[in-house]
């Protein structure tokens, strides 16, 4: 998994394990938008360190790079710590789509490369009465994270990446086209997969983002991380 503290761990799968984040997101189910900008209040922020030069600000759909600790408020104990995990390397996630916890989607949204921020997140917008055993997190607990943010990518759904996969430019994605990146990202990443993987998988994107039925995946199909214009 990418994220900061998962909201849900789905199985993994054979089939995809090792794509490139550009795939999984076409294999992942789109994620829906979440109304209402109240909560935002509920988290507090408390920036640690603001670099001189600032810029790209987060946003979301983005693709973020960033190390983290959290603790309970109520005792201090730390939980997590992704330095301790994946040979310490930085974790990867796509910002404000849902793989992570609500608060975090919040919380780290206009933050900057080299920025270090420690914020507070209370139930309803983490783990609320339910807690989450398996992370060690009680019922009912308020969450703060120490995180420093390393690098702000457009994300695997951007127009950017659409472009990528749209060779001939014509705004939509056809069999052809996606069969083509597919083969293009297998032969990059060298790893050895059962010869029906490139049909499953292909055949598991249009089921997912060809909502139409059209044969197509279009850019509005395509591009629900971001509201950018295709």
């Amino acid at each position: 998994t990418a994220g900061i503290v998962p909201r849900r761990r789905p199985p993994a799968s054979d089939m995809g394990q090792g794509l490139p984040l550009l795939l999984l997101a076409l294999l992942a189910a789109p994620a829906r938008a979440e109304g209402g900008t109240a909560a935002a209040e509920e988290v507090q922020i408390e920036v640690l360190h603001l670099p001189e030069a600032c810029s790209p600000k987060s946003k979301k759909g983005d693709l973020l790079n960033a190390h983290y600790d959290g603790f309970l408020a109520s005792d201090g104990s730390k939980f997590y710590c992704s330095r301790t995990q994946n040979e310490g390397h930085p974790k990867w996630f796509v910002l404000g789509v849902g793989q992570v916890i609500k608060g975090l989607d919040i919380a780290m949204m206009n933050m900057c490369p080299g920025e270090k921020r420690k914020v507070t997140i209370p139930p309803s917008l983490a783990y609320g009465q339910q807690g989450y055993a398996q992370g060690k997190i009680p019922p009912n607990a308020t969450l703060i994270f120490e995180i420093e943010l390393y690098a702000v990518n457009k994300g695997p759904r951007s127009v950017e990446a659409f472009n990528q996969i749209d060779k001939d430019g014509d705004k939509k994605l056809s069999e052809i086209e996606i069969s083509q990146y597919l083969k293009e990202e297998f032969a990059r990443d060298g790893k050895k997969r059962h010869p029906s993987a490139h049909d499953e998988i292909l055949a598991d994107i249009f089921k997912k983002n060809d909502h139409d039925g059209d044969g197509f995946i279009s850019a509005k199909e395509y591009n629900v991380y971001q509201h950018d214009e295709l």
